[in-house]
C-alpha cells in the first residue's frame, strides 16, 4: 500500500514498552508524527530520537504526540526507551504488519536482515488525514525536521 497525502491514515494498534495496546485512531483530535525506525540502539536511530527527546517542547506546543516505532520487540525498546530516557511511546511491530501497511520495510537490509523499518516519518493531523509522508531509502538519513517542524507549527493554529 502507498502513503499518500491527503488520504486518511491507515489505523494500527502495537503494543507500547510498557505492554499496553496503543491504537491511533485513539489519538484523533491530535496531530501525531509517526517515526519509524530501522532498530534500537544504532548510532543514527540514536541521534534522530534523542534529537526529538531534546526538542519535545516544540511537539507539544504544536499539540503532536510523537510515536516511534520498530520492528524490535517491545523488551528491547524497554531497555532502549530507559537507556536514553525517550519521553515518547516507542512502540513495537515485531510482525512487522504496521511497516508493511506504512510501506516503510527493507526487502533486506545489512547483514541479510529481511523486514526492518526504513527510517520514515509521517505527520497525521487532528482528523487522522496524513499530511506529510516521507519514506528513507538510506538507513543514515533522517527526516527533514525542518520541513516537520514547520508544517506541526502550521497544524497548532
Amino acid at each position: 500500500m502507498t502513503i499518500e497525502t491527503g488520504k486518511p491514515a491507515p489505523d494500527f494498534s502495537l503494543f507500547d514498552t510498557d505492554r499496553n495496546k496503543q491504537t491511533l485512531s485513539d489519538l484523533k483530535g491530535k496531530n501525531v508524527l509517526l517515526l519509524f525506525f530501522p532498530q534500537a540502539f544504532t548510532s543514527t536511530c540514536t541521534r534522530e530520537l534523542c534529537a526529538v527527546r531534546d526538542d519535545i517542547g516544540r511537539y507539544s506546543n504544536a499539540s503532536a504526540q510523537v510515536i516511534g516505532i520498530s520492528v524490535d520487540s517491545v523488551f528491547t525498546l524497554k531497555k532502549y526507551k530507559e537507556d536514553q530516557h525517550y519521553n515518547f511511546p516507542l512502540l513495537s511491530d515485531f510482525n512487522k504488519e504496521v511497516s508493511a501497511l506504512y510501506d516503510t520495510l527493507y526487502d533486506t537490509w545489512i547483514l541479510d536482515m529481511k523486514g526492518v523499518s526504513k527510517r520514515s516519518a509521517f505527520i497525521i493531523d487532528k482528523e487522522g488525514i496524513i499530511r506529510y509522508a516521507e519514506v528513507l531509502e538510506k538507513a543514515g538519513d533522517v527526516p527533514d525536521f525542518a520541513a516537520i517542524n514547520q508544517l506541526l507549527g502550521s497544524l497548532a493554529t
